[in-house]
Order: C-alpha cells, then sequence, then structure tokens
C-alpha cells in the first residue's frame, strides 16, 4: 500500500466514537486514492458480561454492543486496545474520550505523533488550572501534548441518530483552510452537514456548558414544572453560556451561538440527552448520580458533573458566581449540597432581570 495514503485513528470508543468511526470509516472507502481504508479505533479493553473481550466483539460482530448496540460498524474499522498502536503513522486523529481522561492519554502519546498531522476533539469538557485558575481546553492539552494542531468539532449529534444516518450538523472550529478541506472530505454528507467558523476555543467551550444547562432542564422537568418554566431556563442557561464563554475571549461573530454547537446542541441535549436524563432522575428519585450512572446509563459517566464542577471553580475564583447562578446551584446540587427545588425557587432573581435594557 502507497505511504502517501492519509492515515486516521480514532481515539476513543463509547456510543460517541463508534459512531464516528462509522460514519467516517464509510466515508473513506469512497476516497481510497487518498486515504488508507483501514481506520484504528482505540478502546479501552472491557471484559463484557459473558467474558468476551470489547474489542474483539467489535472486531468480529462489527458492533460495539456495549455502547452502540444495534449499530453496524463497518469492517474497515479495527478496535485496538492498544493506544500507541492506534496512532501510529496517523494524520488524523479524531479524539472522542470522556475530557477526564485526556491529559493522561495524551501523555502516554507523547512524540509518538507525526509533525505534520493535526487532530480533532469531539470532547465536551475543560478543565481549570490549579495554579492559574484559568480555563485549560481539550483543545489546547492536545495541542500542547503532542505538538500538532487541534480543531474542535461540537454540534447536536446524538451517536444513536448519527449512526442511524438521521439528519444532523456540526460546527468545526479551524483557522487552516486544508484542515478543514480534510474534514469536509471525511465528514460532510447529505445527511450530516458541517458549517465552519475560526472560534476553536469559543465552539468547545459551548459544547462543554450545554451540558450543565441540560441538566437544568433535567432538574426542572423531574420537579414538574411547566414548559414556561422550563423554557425559561433553557434561555437563562444559554444567556449564562454566552456570558461564559465571553469571560475567556470574544467570539469573530454572535453568528457562531445559532450555529449548531450553540443553540442546537442545547436543545438537542435538553429534550432527551443522557445529562438532561440523569439529572431528571435525580430530582425525581433524590438517588445520586452516581449510582444513576451505574444502574440507569450502563456505566456510561454523565459530563454534566465534572464540567460543572469546574466551571464552578473557575467562576468562584473570579468572584462571579452569583452573576451565572445556573452553573452554581447545577454544581451544588450535584455535590447535594442542595436541593434541585431551590434552582427553582432562585429563578425569579436571576441577575437578568435586575439589568438594565439597552
Amino acid at each position: 500500500m502507497s505511504t502517501s495514503l492519509k492515515k486516521i485513528a480514532i481515539v476513543g470508543s463509547g456510543n460517541w466514537g463508534s459512531a464516528i468511526a462509522a460514519h467516517i470509516g464509510d466515508k473513506v472507502l469512497q476516497l481510497d486514492t487518498e486515504y488508507d481504508p483501514q481506520i484504528l479505533m482505540w478502546c479501552k479493553e472491557e471484559i463484557l458480561d459473558d467474558g468476551s473481550k470489547l474489542t474483539e466483539v467489535i472486531n468480529t460482530k462489527h458492533e460495539n454492543v456495549k455502547y452502540l448496540p444495534n449499530k453496524n460498524i463497518p469492517k474497515n474499522v479495527i478496535a485496538t486496545s492498544d493506544l500507541s498502536e492506534s496512532v501510529k503513522d496517523a494524520d488524523i486523529l479524531i479524539f472522542v474520550i470522556p475530557h477526564q481522561f485526556v491529559k493522561t492519554t495524551c501523555e502516554e502519546l507523547k512524540n509518538q505523533i507525526k509533525s505534520s498531522a493535526f487532530a480533532l476533539t469531539l470532547i465536551k469538557g475543560f478543565y481549570v488550572d490549579e495554579k492559574t485558575n484559568e480555563l485549560l481546553l481539550v483543545s489546547e492539552v492536545i495541542k500542547n501534548t503532542l505538538n500538532i494542531p487541534c480543531l474542535s468539532m461540537m454540534g447536536a449529534n446524538i451517536a444513536k441518530e448519527v449512526a442511524d444516518k438521521i439528519f444532523c450538523e456540526a460546527t468545526i472550529g479551524s483557522r487552516d483552510e486544508e484542515h478543514n478541506d480534510t474534514v469536509r472530505q471525511l465528514i460532510d454528507r447529505p445527511y450530516f452537514r458541517i458549517r465552519f467558523y475560526p472560534d476553536i476555543e469559543i465552539i468547545e467551550i459551548l459544547g462543554a456548558l450545554k451540558n450543565v444547562i441540560a441538566m437544568c432542564a433535567g432538574f426542572v422537568d423531574g420537579l414538574k414544572a411547566g414548559f414556561n418554566t422550563r423554557a425559561a431556563v433553557l434561555r437563562l442557561g444559554f444567556r449564562e453560556m454566552i456570558n461564559f464563554c465571553r469571560l475567556y475571549k470574544k467570539e469573530s461573530t454572535t453568528d457562531i451561538y445559532l450555529e449548531s454547537c450553540g443553540i442546537a446542541d442545547l436543545i438537542a441535549s435538553a429534550l432527551g440527552g443522557r445529562n438532561y436524563n440523569g439529572a431528571k432522575k435525580m430530582a425525581e428519585t433524590n438517588r445520586s448520580l452516581e449510582d444513576i450512572e451505574k444502574k440507569d446509563l450502563n456505566g456510561q459517566s454523565l459530563q454534566g458533573p465534572g464540567t460543572a464542577k469546574e466551571a464552578y471553580r473557575f467562576l468562584e475564583g473570579k468572584n462571579l458566581l452569583d452573576q451565572f447562578p445556573l452553573f452554581r446551584d447545577a454544581y451544588l446540587i450535584c455535590e447535594k449540597k442542595i436541593e434541585p427545588k431551590k434552582l427553582l425557587d432562585n429563578l425569579s432573581n436571576h441577575p437578568e432581570y435586575s439589568q438594565k435594557q439597552q
């Protein structure tokens, strides 16, 4: 096989990782003059209930029976539990693992990546630097640890629907036209449309924050609040998301918030994403989120609580918690420091209502 063919690696194999691997795996078969048709997908090895290894099941059944059951993964996508092997000679690395594992995963890959490669993160979450109390984004961790550029892709992309080829869209953050062309080739399809903006960081922050506001929607729904209240929570939450992004940097255009990475992703997540469902169940039953993850979500981790914790720490360090009451209360509810009803009680005192109109 010609070495000039570009090689793609998928780092991660949960439901979203498996769905995007299947999506790109299909597409590269039509681009076999430019891309190596074989895609390696890193899979953290798990032993299933019947004693079989998850990687072996994916490679024989061509289906991720644990995280994306009943959805076909093309035969040219090969699962491997060897992280170094999965990225060997890769030109394009697509990261789609829980954000809490990014630092350790990147450290393991240090000095193993081609200098001409680039990464694309689909990971929803960020860190707060313990020393500076500033935001540290997943794209920055990847870029700084692996010494390659990193793009971001966020949007209303529920994995099961993407696997079923049901129409959706996404927003790509990129500042390089060549990278744009590559990503367009690999991802853009009639049923999966993409749009590009230079705001890599804002797109990424929005993707993380919407999980927290989706949890707020779940809390109020679990408390049987009306549609009017739920709509208010989404509007106020979306306003907090925008204001939070602006603490990091100003957007190139306000249109970015009306893209799939902004309002659309929030709507999709608040209609029935797992952060919404987990929070709703917590408000209804008073069970802990850990228990809900284990028993109701097949062991999949919710991204909302971790992001709420980081956002709380960041805002507390800037003495801004009172300007972001939904982010504040979401964290306190996750930690069981306040009851979900407190979030409802605090709505009427939201700082939005004391601001003078322009």
